[in-house]
């Protein structure tokens, strides 16, 4: 599983598909989390505006990526 860090509290839901490679728009990234192929912590996610905090998985498309904060 790949750990994506980020500086703030928390990253959007589509900011981090864009920042991870698994989106290359943001377009392309609402798009994917309204049809319902987009997994935080194993459970589909439909707002792509959703916080995701450290410690927070994201599937998609067979691959998972988990968010861990500069100060872990």
């Amino acid at each position: 599983m790949e750990i994506i860090k980020i500086r703030d509290e928390y990253i959007r839901l589509g900011q981090l598909l864009k920042l991870a490679g698994m989106c290359s728009s943001g377009v392309d990234a609402k798009n994917e989390i309204k049809e319902g192929k987009v997994q935080v912590n194993h459970q589909t996610e439909l707002q792509r505006g959703k916080k995701l905090r450290n410690g927070d998985i994201v599937t998609y498309q067979g691959k998972s990526v988990q968010i861990n904060s500069y100060d872990d």
